[in-house]
C-alpha cells in the first residue's frame, strides 16, 4: 500500500517524468504555487505542471465528449416532444425512447457501497451541514468553527424567542428574553437528557460521586439522569468553571457551569451556557457560492482551502469598533468517567465543492490557446493542498483516517460519475495517494442523475460518501431538459408536483438501497431564510424525518438550531422505517409538471411570478457582476431576505425562458418587468456604498446580464447560467 512516499522524502520515492511544459499559465497562479501549495510536499514546480499536463492531455477531451452527449440528448428529447406536442403523453413509450437513446441506462443489480477509510461524521454522526463560499476566509472559518455553538446565543439572537412582553432583542441584555432564553434550553434539557425525578430547572448544583453526575435540586434532594450512560466526562476550566459533557444519538453537548459569570451567577445551577454540537460538516464550495472567473478569483479559492488544510488561515477584520483576528478553532479535551482523556474535533469536518464539468478558466491555457476545463483544475489543485492535511503538516487534522473529500455538482449520469473517478485516480496516482483516498460527494441535482442515481452510485461505489437532493438546481434542469413539452406550473405549484415527491424520496431509497446507512450521508437541501429561524426549528424536523442523516443550514446560528432535532430524532431508527415503505415510482419522476387546464395562471398571476422571478434573478445578479459576490443574503420582493446562489437564479430565469418560450409573456413584457424590478432592487441596495444603482439607465453590465439570463435561458446548455455571468463578470473586471 502506497504511503505517501513522496512527500515523506523518503528513499525509495518512484522517479518522477518531466514533459516539456506547453501550458500558458497566469504568471501569479505559479507564483502561488510555487511559493505557497508546494512547499512542504516535496514536490517540483515542475513536476506539478508536468503532471497537470499529462491530466489535461488524458481528460480534455473525454469532458467535451460529454458535454457534447449532453447537448446530443438535449436536442433528442426537444424533438421528441416537439414531434409529440399534440398526443397524450403516454409514460411508457417516453421511458422507451429515453432508454433507447441512452438517457435511462440499464437497471443495475443490488450492491452495497465498499468505501473505506471515512470519518465517523460522514458515517455515523447525523447533524447539520453548513455550505460555505471559500473565497471569502473570514465565512469560511467561521463555518468551520461552527462545530460547537452556543445554545443561549443562537435562542437569543433569532425570532426562536418571542420579543412579546418586554423581551426584546435590540440594545443590552435584557433579563427578560435572557430568562425565556434560559427556560427554552433547560426544557431542552430535560426532554433530551432527562432526571429520574425533578427538572434541570430545579437543579443547583452538580456532584461527582462514582464516576456519575449527581444533581441537588431546590428542595435538597439528589436526582441522577435517567440514562446514565448520556454523561460522558468533564472539562476543568479553572478557578470552579466547569463543563459536563453528555452524548445523545451520537452528538454531544455541553453545560457550562460557572458562578463567577453574568448569567452563571444568577442561575441556580451555575449554568452560563450550553454548547452545542452543531455544524458537523461543512461544505468549502469553490462552485455555486463564489464568482470566480479568473487567475485572481481561483487563487484566493486554492489560496483559502490550502490555509484550511495547513490549519493556518487567518482573517483580521473590524466588528462594532473592535480589531479581531478569527482562526480555526483547537480540539476539546475532556476527562472521561473512566479516568481517561480525550479530545473532540472543534472544527466542522471538511469538504470541499469542485465546479462542474462545463465551465473553463483562462488562468491556465493548453498549446492551442484554449482555456482547461476549470473542474479537472479544481479537481487537481484542491486535492493537492489536501495532501497538507494527509501528512500532518497542518496544526490540526481534517481528517482522521486520511481522506480527501470532494463534493462534485452538475454530473449528468453514470458516465459523468466514472469520468470524476477516472479523474480522481489519476491524480491519485500522480501524488503517489493510496487508491481511493479521495472520496466523492453526488449531488443528485440534475434530472439525468436522478433517473440513474443507483448506477451513478454504483460506478462511484468506492469512493462515494455523499448524496443529496436540491429543489433549486434539480427544478432548473427539469424545466430546460422538457423546455418543448410545454409552459411549467409556478415556483409556488412546483413544491407540490408528484415528480419533486418522488425526487425526494427516491434520492433516499436508492441511498438506503445501496448500504449508505452507517456508512455515508444522504443529505436534503438549504434552507434558505436565515433569519426565519423560529419557521425553520418548526419545519425542518422534516429532513431527519426523511431518513437524511444532514441538512444544509444557512449559518452557524442555524446550525446550532438545527442540531435539536437530530437530539429529538434518530434518523438511524427513521430510516429503519423507510426501508420497509413502498419505493418511490421513475414513473412519478418522470411526470412533467406542465400547466394543466386546472391550474391556468391568470394575466396577474403571470405578472406576480414575473415579478418575483426577475427580483430574484437582479438582486442576485447585480451582487455576482459588480461586486463578485456569489452568495448572499438577497431581500425579495417581500424584503424578505434569502440565501442566493446559482441555483436560485438559474430557477428564476429557466422559468422566465419556459414562459417566455410558451407566449405566456412577451420579451418585451420581460424587460419592462425587469426595469421595474430593477428599480426596486436599487432601493433596496441604497445603503451599499459599493452599489451601482441599474435605474434609470438600465444600460449597465449586470442589467444586461440579468436580462440575457431571462430571454436566453433556452439556448443556455443545461439551463445554466454559468456561461453568461462568467462573461459579465470579466467585463466588469
Amino acid at each position: 500500500m502506497k504511503i505517501f512516499s513522496k512527500f515523506l522524502k523518503s528513499s525509495t520515492s518512484k522517479e518522477r517524468v518531466i514533459n516539456e511544459i506547453k501550458l500558458d499559465i497566469s504568471d501569479n497562479l505559479k507564483e502561488f504555487v510555487q511559493d505557497e501549495l508546494l512547499p512542504g510536499l516535496n514536490i517540483s514546480s515542475e513536476y506539478f505542471w508536468s503532471s497537470f499536463q499529462e491530466i489535461l492531455s488524458s481528460f480534455s477531451q473525454r469532458n467535451k465528449d460529454l458535454l457534447n452527449k449532453r447537448k446530443d440528448l438535449q436536442e433528442k428529447i426537444d424533438l421528441w416532444h416537439i414531434e409529440n406536442k399534440n398526443k397524450d403523453f403516454d409514460i411508457d413509450q417516453y421511458k422507451n425512447f429515453l432508454n433507447d437513446i441512452g438517457y435511462l441506462h440499464p437497471r443495475s443489480k443490488n450492491f452495497s457501497i465498499k468505501t473505506f477509510n471515512v470519518d465517523p461524521e460522514i458515517r455515523k454522526i447525523a447533524g447539520p451541514q453548513l455550505v460555505v463560499p471559500v473565497m471569502n476566509a473570514r465565512f469560511a472559518l467561521n463555518a468551520t468553527n461552527a462545530r460547537w455553538g452556543s445554545l443561549y446565543d443562537a435562542l437569543y439572537g433569532t425570532d426562536i424567542i418571542s420579543e412579546s412582553e418586554g423581551a426584546i432583542r435590540e440594545g443590552g441584555y435584557n433579563p427578560i428574553r435572557g430568562d425565556r432564553v434560559i427556560a427554552f434550553a433547560k426544557n431542552f434539557l430535560d426532554e433530551t437528557f432527562p432526571l429520574e425525578n425533578g427538572t434541570f430547572k430545579k437543579a443547583t448544583n452538580f456532584e461527582f460521586i462514582d464516576s456519575e453526575i449527581v444533581i441537588t435540586l431546590d428542595d435538597g434532594s439528589k436526582t441522577h439522569l435517567l440514562n446514565k450512560d448520556q454523561y460522558i466526562g468533564y472539562m476543568d476550566k479553572g478557578e470552579g468553571a466547569y463543563g459536563l459533557l453528555f452524548k445523545n444519538n451520537n452528538l454531544h453537548i455541553e453545560i457550562q457551569v460557572d458562578r463567577s459569570h453574568p448569567i452563571g451567577q444568577d442561575d441556580s445551577a451555575g449554568i452560563k451556557d450550553i454548547l452545542v454540537e452543531s455544524a458537523i460538516t461543512t461544505i468549502q464550495d469553490c462552485e455555486d457560492s463564489v464568482a470566480a472567473v479568473d487567475d485572481e478569483d481561483k487563487i484566493i479559492v486554492y489560496r483559502n482551502w490550502l490555509g484550511l488544510m495547513k490549519g493556518d488561515l487567518k482573517r483580521s477584520f473590524n466588528k462594532n469598533g473592535k480589531y479581531l483576528t478569527r482562526e480555526l478553532n483547537g480540539d476539546r479535551r475532556y476527562l472521561l468517567k473512566n479516568g481517561k482523556m480525550i479530545l473532540l474535533p472543534g472544527r466542522s469536518l471538511l469538504l470541499v465543492r469542485n465546479v462542474g464539468h462545463l465551465m473553463t478558466n483562462p488562468a491556465i491555457k493548453d498549446e492551442n490557446g484554449n482555456e482547461v476545463p476549470e473542474g479537472i483544475m479544481d479537481g487537481f489543485f484542491t486535492i493537492c493542498a489536501s495532501i497538507h492535511d494527509l501528512i500532518g503538516n497542518g496544526l490540526y487534522k481534517n481528517s482522521k483516517t486520511k481522506s480527501i473529500y470532494i463534493v462534485k455538482p452538475k454530473m449528468h449520469g453514470p458516465e459523468e460519475v466514472q469520468f470524476t473517478c477516472d479523474l480522481f485516480s489519476a491524480i491519485e496516482d500522480i501524488f503517489d495517494l493510496p487508491q481511493n483516498t479521495v472520496k466523492l460527494g453526488i449531488m443528485d441535482e440534475e434530472r439525468r442523475t436522478t433517473v440513474n442515481l443507483k448506477e451513478c452510485i454504483e460506478v462511484a461505489k468506492h469512493r462515494v460518501i455523499f448524496i443529496n437532493t436540491g429543489f433549486l438546481d434539480r427544478t432548473g434542469d427539469e424545466i430546460h431538459t422538457s423546455m418543448e413539452a410545454g409552459p411549467m406550473v409556478t415556483k409556488g405549484l412546483m413544491k407540490e408536483q408528484k415528480w419533486i415527491n418522488a425526487y425526494e424520496n427516491w434520492n433516499v431509497d436508492i441511498g438506503l438501497e445501496t448500504g449508505f446507512k452507517g456508512n455515508a450521508q444522504i443529505g436534503k437541501g438549504m434552507w434558505a431564510m436565515p433569519d426565519e429561524m423560529l419557521e425553520m426549528y418548526k419545519s425542518k424536523t422534516v429532513h431527519p424525518k426523511s431518513g437524511a442523516n444532514c441538512a444544509w443550514v444557512p449559518s452557524p446560528t442555524a446550525a446550532t438550531l438545527h442540531a435539536i432535532h437530530y437530539h429529538q430524532i434518530s434518523v438511524q431508527d427513521e430510516q429503519d422505517k423507510i426501508m420497509k415503505r413502498e419505493k418511490a415510482n421513475l414513473d412519478d419522476i418522470l411526470s412533467i409538471p406542465l400547466i394543466s387546464s386546472d391550474n391556468v395562471p391568470s394575466p396577474q398571476e403571470i405578472q406576480k411570478e414575473l415579478d418575483n422571478n426577475a427580483q430574484g434573478i437582479l438582486g442576485y445578479v447585480v451582487r455576482w457582476v459588480d461586486q463578485g459576490v456569489g452568495c448572499s443574503k438577497v431581500p425579495d420582493i417581500n424584503d424578505v431576505g434569502l440565501m442566493e446562489d446559482r441555483a436560485t437564479c438559474r430557477i428564476s430565469s429557466q422559468h422566465i425562458s419556459n414562459w417566455l418560450y410558451h407566449d405566456l409573456c412577451s420579451e418585451e413584457q420581460v424587460i419592462d418587468t425587469m426595469k421595474k424590478m430593477a428599480r426596486i432592487v436599487d432601493i433596496q441596495n441604497k445603503d451599499d456604498t459599493n452599489y451601482r444603482p441599474m435605474a434609470p439607465s438600465f444600460d449597465g453590465i449586470a442589467f444586461k446580464a440579468a436580462c440575457d439570463l431571462a430571454t436566453k435561458g433556452k439556448d443556455q446548455p443545461s439551463g445554466y447560467t454559468e456561461p453568461i455571468l462568467h462573461e459579465m463578470r470579466l467585463k466588469r473586471k
